[in-house]
């Protein structure tokens, strides 16, 4: 059969390609196309099984290689199942297909800092259980009516500013205008119980104060019996100790 002289074919050159040809073609431009745009490794359809061929898992194929695959992704049955599911998603999690939400652009604030506020530290010490425990007070008069003061608890490991100890650690105090201030104390645990922590923001004194007590590492029993609340010990070697009376 002459191919060369069929129609819609050049002189010189082969025949016109057929069905099986051209679907060869298709899916050769198909699978280099896919190779530009998707990364399989990042793919969660695509799985390798034991016996060493390819599966896509959102539409239960089987492919002999990779090519195969990328082809598969570019065809109708995939995308339409990939649509399928994300219309699935979008109305079990209540958004509606076709709205994409928008990021939101977080604007950071160009504060002046005005320099560093006043402060007052107390020791205090609980006269029930004996904690000892620090209050400290906090002055903010350029505060503004809507900014409140903050405050956290902060490891040795997190700041750059000294070299890391575990026997201390940081407690932070911030409020805008003013820069952020650090108290060094001892890294033991804040007893967050009732009436062991607490804190207050005076709008009317622009005062800050923070209150917590530590937790005691022995026992609170054997802290409050002091030595003159003991019993005494007879001593047997002591003469002038008399036995108790005979009833």
């Amino acid at each position: 059969m002459d191919f060369q002289n069929r129609a819609g074919s050049k002189p010189g050159s082969a025949g016109v390609a057929g069905h099986s040809e051209s679907n060869v073609d298709r899916r050769e431009r198909l699978r280099k196309l896919a190779l530009e745009t998707i990364d399989l490794a990042k793919d969660p359809y695509f799985m390798k099984n034991h016996l060493g061929s390819y599966e896509c898992k959102l539409c239960l194929t089987l492919h002999t290689n990779e090519g195969s695959y990328l082809a598969h992704t570019q065809g109708k049955k995939h995308q339409t199942n990939l649509a399928r599911r994300a219309a699935r998603e979008a109305k079990e999690s209540g958004i509606q297909p076709g709205l994409i939400a928008q990021p939101q652009i977080m604007v950071k604030k160009n504060v002046i800092k005005i320099g560093r506020p006043g402060y007052k530290v107390t020791k205090v010490r609980d006269p029930v259980t004996r904690q000892f425990g620090l209050l400290f007070q906090i002055q903010y008069p350029e505060v503004g009516t809507e900014v409140n003061p903050r405050h956290r608890f902060m490891s040795a490991y997190e700041q750059r500013i000294e070299a890391p100890n575990r026997m201390y650690q940081y407690l932070l105090f911030a409020a805008e205008p003013y820069e952020t201030i650090a108290f060094k104390v001892q890294s033991r645990e804040i007893d967050k119980g009732e009436g062991k922590f607490f804190t207050h923001w005076d709008p009317d004194s622009k005062q800050f104060s923070l209150q917590f007590f530590f937790k005691n590492e022995r026992p609170v029993t054997d802290m409050m019996e002091a030595p003159y609340m003991r019993a005494p010990v007879a001593n047997p070697l002591n003469p002038f100790n008399a036995p108790p009376p005979v009833k």
